[in-house]
């Protein structure tokens, strides 16, 4: 393998994807394999998951994992979509026993996709305050400054309205409520102007599954700081994550 290429592991609550990375570019180097996330999705279980992925891609170098968790430390403190088991798991040590000698890096899902985003999205997205959010069961949230990530934010439970921002705005609360475009952008107005009037950033990168038809919402949003669409969508975990592995990122 070229000393360019890194492997990504991104752990969802349906599934479970890894692949090489070129990190020139960003793309994928074969195919990405995934695996339906087992259940229950234990650390042993997820861990064994993801040596699978790893022997089916020949990969035996350094692998970055995300996980649907506040990392700090390497030690998982949440458990979102994933079985309850996960909260205050020492992640360094459950992949020195089921990869032993192996350099594993563990961290947030949204923050993986914050640094993929930053180095081959919207060239923005590579200098000042940006906040990159995902849309979907809930709201994922990375924050960068000039492409360094602070890592662990959880803005999508700030208070909003007397509500969590993720359970006013969140792609899920759309579908639950069948709102319209224009009556969910309303809401997303709302969330967005409460984060920039905490942080001022420079740029909102917007994701999740729902982002791929941002033309039917993101021109309707009306708060101050401009709004663009993700450009690697799905494949951002698994591209965060082998970075993380190549810059021994341990948040």
């Amino acid at each position: 393998m070229s000393e360019n290429h890194a492997f990504g592991v991104d752990v969802g609550g349906s599934g479970i994807k890894g692949a090489v990375v070129d990190l020139d570019t960003g793309e994928f180097v074969g195919d990405r394999i995934k695996i339906l996330t087992p259940r229950p999705a234990t650390p042993d279980a997820v861990a064994e998951t993801i040596v699978e992925i790893l022997d089916r891609a020949g990969w035996a170098g350094p692998v970055g994992v995300t996980l649907p968790s506040v990392v700090r430390d390497q030690t998982a403190h949440l458990a979102a979509n994933i079985d309850p088991s996960w909260v205050d798991t020492d992640c360094a040590g459950l992949f020195a026993r089921h990869l032993p000698g192996r350099e594993v890096c563990v961290l947030n899902d949204a923050d993986a996709a914050g640094l993929a985003e930053a180095r081959y999205g919207d060239e923005r997205a590579r200098a000042g305050s940006v906040v990159l959010l995902t849309f979907g069961t809930g709201i994922g949230s990375a924050l960068l400054h000039d492409g360094e990530l602070f890592p662990n934010t959880e803005f999508g439970h700030l208070i909003v309205d007397g509500k969590e921002a993720e359970h006013l705005a969140s792609a899920a609360v759309k579908e639950r409520k069948e709102l319209s475009y224009p009556k969910w952008a309303k809401r997303v107005t709302k969330v967005l102007r409460a984060y920039e009037d905490l942080l001022w950033p420079t740029l909102f990168i917007v994701g999740g599954g729902i982002s791929r038809k941002g033309h039917k919402w993101v021109p309707l949003l009306e708060n101050r700081t401009p709004v663009v669409q993700a450009k690697l969508r799905n494949t951002a975990g698994i591209v965060g994550a082998a970075m993380a592995a190549d810059q021994g990122l341990r948040p």
